[in-house]
């Protein structure tokens, strides 16, 4: 269970959370500049006192946290050179305590429990609302965690053993993101390119997926990705 008090979406209007002449420092990580002109447009009217600075690669988040202090870091899980749940776990490990809001196109059923037990204080998805968004980093300001109704309700349900359970929920974090991209039609060499590993890690990888889902063929592996919306 956690740890926090959970925060579902309110209506109350969003007061901003610099103070004092103080600046709301966020970095903006997201691979599609679109995506981020929009974002930052979207906290710019939401909140006052305010400095936004955008990254479009892991890598460069992890930098930018390296050589500053951010009070907030809203953070995509599809990012180009590396998993967004990795980055997600070494930003917590460069700056103890750092808030994370993870936003992500996935519907919070694929992983929003992952990213909050990888450390984020809220997942968001890409389709909510603007006022969503602003009062989930309200909240996250205020030193709670943001859930919404829906996955609360989901996160109460949820049993405490594997039992029940969908197999692909025991996968890694790794091993998710390679069936994924499996079941997204990219190849063994594709997959090892894009996440900078060798062809033999990625066929390992692919024989746990075999495995733990227990089925015989790359085809099936793409056919279990689809029909869970992987």
């Amino acid at each position: 269970m956690l740890s926090n008090q959970p925060v579902h979406p309110s209506q109350s209007p969003i007061e901003a959370p610099g103070t004092q002449g103080t600046k709301l420092r966020i970095l903006l990580v997201d691979d599609h500049a679109i995506v981020r002109v929009g974002l930052k447009q979207m906290l710019t009217d939401a909140f006052e006192q305010l400095e936004v600075t955008e990254v479009g690669t892991g890598q460069e988040a992890l930098s930018k946290v390296q050589e500053a202090s951010w009070d907030l870091v809203i953070l995509d899980i599809n990012l180009p050179d590396t998993n967004g749940l990795d980055i997600l776990k070494k930003l917590k490990t460069l700056q103890t305590g750092l808030p994370v809001v993870v936003l992500s196109f996935h519907p919070e059923e694929q992983y929003a429990v992952r990213a909050l037990k990888s450390g984020a204080s809220a997942y968001v998805t890409k389709d909510t609302a603007p006022q969503e968004l602003a009062t989930a980093i309200k909240t996250v300001m205020d030193g709670r965690q943001y859930v919404t109704a829906t996955l609360a309700e989901r996160l109460e349900a949820m049993p405490l053993h594997a039992a029940g359970k969908p197999l692909h929920t025991l996968l890694s974090d790794r091993e998710l993101q390679v069936l994924s991209m499996i079941g997204g039609g990219k190849s063994v060499t594709e997959i090892a390119g894009a996440l900078d590993l060798s062809v033999k890690t990625v066929s390992t990888y692919r024989m746990r997926l075999l495995s733990k889902l227990q089925l015989k063929t790359t085809s099936a592996l793409i056919r279990y990705a689809l029909t869970h919306h992987l």
